[in-house]
């Protein structure tokens, strides 16, 4: 059994505020289920967050709350943190005075989203992150599964399809894809198993979605290995979805903003066959040279991920969607 454990980064609606929309999927053999929490576990304590969620977005943003705290850096953690606090609520207290309650209620989510990360500065906050991103590049037995699409040269009267419609039907058929692969080269079939962020925006469209995938299959393939329909669990709760939530980022800066220091951690998971990157598809212009339309063409035999001792088959990857 995989379990694939799929998240969102940036926005789906055109145009949106991000230039890219990113589907991404982390498959893990369920014998691995427990190392990922073993291995992340260490690191979020490290830096006091064994009790937060990794939401990478909110996490990697500068906190001008912080710039207002005398000798912020030299402060031990708890003091930090009630210092901010203390900065934060005299801004909403000066925010729900002025009535400009658009402003007070973006802000308001703003610390919310942020609480969990306010004892840490932003070169820590960055430093966990690329931990956990070095963690994720070094998991031999997982499998990255995305698409990113480029809203530019997306158009849905062509596609017939929505932005996250797309992005769901291409994840499920490369991990589709690839549970295919290995099960022509094992006894024992294995299964996959979808595991979704919980968003009430897109759960039932995905519910029905995977019904209709398992009825007609996708553009790509037939729905064999992948049982159920997905799973949706509160991320705050499931180390492994927080994963995926890096994984989305990481990518999607990239492509956005050429940022390379998370993503060459992560893209050495993103699932291969035959020297060329399959599990991960940029939905762009034909002339695209990033490194992931060029690893989609033909990936140098240096670039190839590390393979688990552990698994019980040649664990190069799935068949190739283009």
């Amino acid at each position: 059994m995989y379990l694939c454990y799929i998240d969102e980064s940036g926005t789906p609606e055109l145009p949106g505020n991000t230039s890219h929309f990113v589907l991404c999927g982390i498959a893990i053999p369920i014998w691995h289920w427990s190392s990922v929490e073993k291995e992340i576990a260490p690191v979020k304590y490290k830096y006091g967050l064994q009790d937060a969620e990794i939401h990478t977005g909110w996490l990697i943003r500068p906190y001008s709350e912080q710039k207002k705290v005398a000798d912020f850096t030299k402060l031990p953690h708890a003091q930090r943190r009630s210092e901010v606090e203390s900065v934060r609520r005299a801004e909403l207290l000066r925010l729900q005075r002025s009535k400009n309650k658009k402003t007070y209620t973006q802000i308001k989510k703003n610390y919310r989203q942020t609480e969990p990360y306010i004892h840490l500065t932003y070169d820590e906050r960055c430093a966990f992150i690329e931990e956990i991103a070095t963690k994720i590049g070094n998991f031999g037995y997982a499998r990255i599964f995305g698409e990113c699409i480029d809203k530019i040269y997306f158009d849905p009267k062509r596609t017939a399809q929505s932005i996250n419609e797309q992005a769901f039907e291409q994840v499920i058929s490369r991990f589709e894809r690839f549970l295919s692969h290995i099960n022509a080269n094992q006894s024992t079939k294995s299964f996959g198993l979808v595991i979704h962020d919980n968003n009430d925006t897109v759960a039932k469209k995905h519910t029905e979605l995977m019904k209709k995938f398992h009825r007609d299959g996708t553009l790509w393939t037939q729905i064999n290995n992948i049982i159920e329909t997905p799973l949706f669990v509160d991320s705050h709760l499931t180390s492994t979805i927080q994963i995926a939530d890096v994984c989305g980022y990481a990518i999607r800066r990239y492509l956005e903003n050429g940022e390379t220091q998370l993503f060459d951690h992560v893209f050495k998971r993103a699932d291969q066959k035959a020297g060329k990157v399959v599990g991960v598809r940029h939905f762009t212009r034909n002339t695209c040279k990033c490194k992931i339309c060029t690893a989609h063409r033909a990936l140098p035999a240096t670039s190839q991920p590390a393979t688990d001792p552990q698994l019980e088959f040649d664990p190069k990857p799935s068949g190739e969607i283009v």
